[in-house]
């Protein structure tokens, strides 16, 4: 092979709860992710490298091919598309979900209402399905931050085990999307290199069966 194939990891919880199915598929990295400060990072299997990654910009990586496949929340491919992309597999981890959020005892804002969120296409097009004008405030950490300081009424963020929510005296009001980890694959590279494409799939797949990830 001339060019080793290249998954794409995203960094965060979604790596921690990742190592170990690539342990399990024979795809772990020889160095230890956590003590280097490096992004590239080869494996076990001679034919397959890693790059760490934000999250938001694994879908990109895998688009315009820079990396073969990529490991990636479904908030993301919500969030900028899945054209050009695949996603073969649910690996069912980092799950959570992606919902409204707000102060639960507030009146109902009468009018355009205002909502904070880094998941700006999916808020939008979430209120215009429900026929209400909103306007959508980019931010990009802290989102309970907005309504306390009256930036925002409401917030779409992900929602784990609520307490962050619960510690700011909000609440979640409005279930998005059930959010969990996918495996995404470039389409042309799944065209040109089938064979070793497959065969990562496969493993991780195996690996997600088996339940040996610990």
């Amino acid at each position: 092979m001339n060019q080793k194939l290249t998954i794409a990891l995203t960094k965060g919880r979604i790596l921690k709860e990742t190592l170990p199915l690539l342990r399990a598929a024979g795809l772990s990295p020889v160095e230890d992710i956590d003590m280097s400060r490096k992004l590239l990072f080869e494996t076990e299997h001679p034919d397959i490298r890693l790059v760490i990654l934000r999250g938001s910009d694994v879908p990109t990586y895998v688009r315009h091919g820079a990396a073969d496949l990529g490991v990636v929340g479904k908030d993301m491919l919500l969030e900028f598309g899945a054209d050009g992309l695949y996603e073969p597999l649910d690996l069912g981890i980092a799950r959570c979900r992606l919902m409204t959020a707000g102060f639960p005892d507030r009146e109902p804002v009468q009018g355009r209402i205002r909502v904070a969120s880094k998941f700006v296409h999916v808020a939008q097009s979430h209120y215009a399905s429900r026929g209400v004008q909103a306007e959508i405030i980019k931010l990009y950490g802290a989102m309970e931050l907005a309504p306390l300081m009256d930036l925002a009424d409401e917030i779409v963020d992900v929602v784990d085990t609520g307490n962050t929510l619960r510690a700011n005296g909000m609440a979640p009001l409005e279930h998005i999307a059930d959010i969990s980890t996918r495996l995404i694959v470039n389409k042309a590279a799944m065209r040109t290199r089938h064979g070793v494409i497959e065969g990562a799939i496969a493993a991780i797949s195996d690996a997600i069966g088996s339940g040996e990830t610990r």
